[in-house]
């Protein structure tokens, strides 16, 4: 059966019952149908001073085209630890609709893990990320009515974006502003996709609805003659988006098929933004269980290293444990094996491709200090060889492994991980940032691409080297970076999978984000606008003559 026929076969409970599990009463969400719900404000205010579940983050090696099966993984160590008793809550993002139509499709699990209702989560679910769309537009479009008409704020150079929820490359660059009305003033333009909006990342790090609304005030829309910065609140911005935003602010909660209780909230990109669902939702989750299960996007490198550096540093929390996924073919690919001879045993191809895999370990382990342990997402052709050699590879490395097998089995496929985590979590363990915020932007870049992505050094542009010279100029030094690479290597080349010599990171701009709290490094060439493949998942999605959703995977 396919994921959505999984689906549909399972039973779901309704959303209040699911609610009760974690002791949210009825009065306390407000229902989006039968399976979906908003959590109120108040929960989190009743129960702040509850001790703290243990926190683990699930993060991956770096991923391939083969797919690891992260958000999978997340789920059956969710569902696996209700399995052997103990009360865990999930804590995931929101699919994007441009991954979704994309090359990636959907991204509520697969097989006997999943989210539900799926096409809802995939879909529009309860509208969040539209309404970060439209306060993202709204902005943009009072700056350009703020110029039309006489621009007092005296704008020589606009900074702010418009975005939209799909992957349209046509977008990546356009002109606006060609009417030919008499005032109109036409300008070069972009438009970033909605996940690596500002907003998106503001929405997901704001403790409440007061800190939104003065982040939103703080954003940075553009310079005047003069250079100094123009901010959104100069334009009484901030009250219209707060409003558009108000509903999106309070956390989802939903159900695994195995109905554990979800919640599912904010969803920037991991390799263009900051790749963790919102503070709101891990704190909150943190109050209702006593295991508390998320993910950070992409590999370690990206996802991982901002969630701790960003956001556990704004959160003041910490994972007690970190479960790094991987699959044996995705090894092998990473050792050079050509993805037609991928399901044939290689030991050789493994031994080359574990090396990435060691890297992932020895960041999350020696650099960041913390507990780390492998999840194989198991294949039937995963040989007995294949799996004996990587667990004694692994031992030398004073590293568990366990063998994963969720999506056939569900919850009862990962009770091995759920126990040795449980053990885990119990090892005390002190985060180690990988840079201070008192270190120059320079300083903080090149730390994590030293520390973390292994490179040599850094060069930079000259357009990036004068806009980190404004940035501090302008008083935000003292902000956590956020760098933008593709995630397929530890490098800013896709194509240099093995990484095996010495290597620069190229940072070829860099924007402050004076709302959210950072700065984003744009290294490579990488795009803050995805574009669709030649054959995007959009052509097999369809619904049926009843009504029914097809081709979501």
């Amino acid at each position: 059966m396919t994921d959505i026929e999984i689906a549909r076969n399972t039973k779901l409970e309704k959303i209040v019952d699911i609610a009760k599990k974690v002791n949210i009463s009825e009065e306390n969400i407000e229902q989006y149908g039968k399976y979906k719900a908003k959590i109120s404000n108040e929960v989190y205010e009743n129960l702040k001073d509850k001790k703290d579940g243990k926190l683990i983050l699930v993060t991956a090696i770096s991923p391939t085209p083969l797919g690891e099966g992260k958000t999978t993984m997340s789920i059956a160590i969710a569902d696996g630890l209700r399995k052997i008793g103990k009360k865990s809550v999930l804590a995931l993002r929101e699919p994007s609709l441009g991954p979704v139509f994309g090359i990636k499709g959907g991204a509520t699990g697969g097989g006997k893990v999943q989210i539900a209702p799926m096409e809802d989560i995939n879909l529009h679910f309860t509208g969040d990320i539209h309404a970060i769309t439209s306060a993202n537009n709204l902005l943009a479009s009072l700056i350009d009515n703020h110029i039309y008409f006489g621009n007092e704020l005296g704008f020589e150079k606009v900074v702010w974006k418009r975005c939209v929820d799909l992957n349209d490359r046509q977008l990546r660059e356009i002109e606006t502003g060609l009417s030919g009305e008499q005032k109109i003033v036409p300008r070069h333009d972009k438009f970033d996709i909605t996940v690596a909006s500002e907003i998106m990342a503001i929405l997901c790090l704001s403790k409440d609805l007061k800190d939104l609304k003065e982040r939103l005030g703080n954003i940075l829309i553009g310079y005047n003659k003069e250079g100094q910065p123009i901010y959104a609140k100069q334009l009484n911005a901030q009250g219209s988006m707060t409003v558009l935003l108000k509903d999106a602010l309070k956390p989802n909660l939903v159900q695994t098929l195995e109905h554990t209780p979800t919640i599912v909230h904010g969803g920037p990109f991991a390799n263009i933004a900051h790749g963790c669902n919102s503070i709101i939702a891990t704190k909150l989750a943190l109050k209702l269980g006593d295991y508390v299960v998320t993910e950070a996007g992409f590999g370690a490198d990206l996802g991982a290293e901002k969630f701790l550096d960003i956001k556990c540093r704004k959160a003041n929390i910490k994972p007690d444990a970190v479960v790094l996924v991987a699959t044996i073919k995705a090894l092998k690919y990473h050792g050079g094996v050509e993805k037609e001879k991928i399901q044939e045993e290689n030991i050789e191809g493994l031994e080359k491709g574990i090396d990435n895999l060691y890297r992932h370990i020895d960041n999350i382990k020696n650099k960041f200090g913390l507990n780390v342990i492998v999840a194989i997402n198991k294949y039937n052709q995963d040989t007995e060889r294949e799996i004996e050699f990587l667990r004694k590879k692994l031992e030398e490395k004073q590293v568990n492994l366990s063998l994963v097998e969720g999506w056939a089995k569900g919850g009862e496929g990962a009770t091995d991980i759920a126990n040795k985590i449980v053990d885990l979590t119990n090892n005390n363990t002190k985060l180690q940032y990988m840079y201070e915020l008192e270190d120059s932007i320079k300083e903080k870049i090149e730390k994590v691409a030293n520390k973390i992505y292994g490179a040599k050094g850094v060069e930079y542009s000259e357009e990036a080297l004068k806009e980190i010279e404004k940035i501090e100029e302008l008083g935000y030094g003292n902000l956590p970076v956020c760098i933008a690479k593709t995630q397929y290597s530890f490098s800013d080349d896709p194509k240099n999978l093995e990484c095996k010599n010495d290597y620069n990171i190229t940072v070829r701009n860099v924007e402050l984000k004076s709302g959210a709290g950072f700065v984003v490094v744009l290294a490579g060439k990488i795009m803050t606008m995805p574009g669709l493949p030649k054959v995007p998942a959009a052509e097999s999605i369809d619904i049926d003559e009843n009504g029914e959703i097809v081709g979501i995977f």
